[in-house]
């Protein structure tokens, strides 16, 4: 059942989709900050500033069409290998978020989180993170999940290493260990899996991004740069989603399975 999110009108903005054919999860990889910029003659920075301003559009616009939660791949663990400067400016952003957005997501019901190792961010960030989470802990409206610091492998190797632990002190005996144990244990716990993948940009690949949980998601791509990405893109992405037959593995009624 879904959750019930008075800001949510889906029949309003896609009267030409079911509210039942409406993702539930929608994951974004917010890709083609620095070519923007790039193609503007400004540094790549000014990219990220832009794309930044372009996520309060979209996540509200998200919530409207009764999506319950979006998930943004804001900081990969292979983006510390950008120049010092475009790393600062990206942590920089993170807190001018962090400190801006927390008024307007307390007050919408939105609850916020982060997926990602918090080992290696600057103290500030770490805190503001936890503040942030905090101050929303009790929203029912939605949640907006940001991944910082985030890799899909590293993930997955750290629930590894949860139930290795928990074997090891006897609280769990490998038998019992079930594709749920996993989950419970990988940062995104609680959530339900993707439906949506957007991928701005153009790029054809997913990038480490949510491996384990978007085994049956549905995906889409779209040459739009996220600083260009408009609330009628998003629109589009779930007009798209919702023309789909989802099987998860199984054939059509009638068809074979050869």
């Amino acid at each position: 059942m879904r959750a019930r999110n008075p800001e949510a009108d889906p029949v309003r903005y896609l009267p030409d989709v079911s509210p039942e054919r409406i993702p539930r999860h929608i994951a974004i990889i917010m890709d083609g900050n620095g070519r923007w910029a790039t193609q503007r003659g400004m540094p790549r920075q000014m990219g990220h500033v832009h794309g930044a301003l372009r996520v309060r559009d979209v996540v509200e616009h998200a919530a409207r069409l009764g999506v319950e939660v979006v998930t943004l791949y804001s900081f990969s663990l292979e983006n510390w290998r950008r120049p010092t400067e475009e790393v600062e400016a990206l942590m920089h952003l993170c807190l001018m978020y962090l400190d801006s957005e927390e008024p307007e997501l307390v007050r919408r019901g939105i609850r916020f989180r982060v997926i990602g190792r918090r080992d290696g961010l600057p103290a500030e960030v770490v805190a503001g993170i936890a503040r942030v989470e905090g101050s929303t802990a009790s929203g029912t409206r939605g949640t907006l999940c940001i991944a910082i610091n985030y890799g899909s492998r590293a993930e997955i190797t750290d629930a590894v290493r949860a139930l290795a632990a928990d074997v090891q002190a006897g609280r769990l005996r490998p038998e019992e260990i079930d594709e749920a144990a996993i989950e419970a244990r990988l940062y995104t716990a609680g959530l339900p899996d993707p439906d949506l993948l957007i991928r701005t940009g153009g790029e054809m690949r997913v990038s480490n991004y949510l491996l384990w949980q978007i085994s049956y998601t549905e995906l889409c791509v779209t040459p739009v740069l996220w600083p260009d990405y408009l609330p009628s893109h998003l629109e589009e992405a779930v007009r798209q989603f919702a023309s789909r037959s989802r099987r998860f593995g199984a054939a059509k009624e009638g068809q074979s399975h050869a």
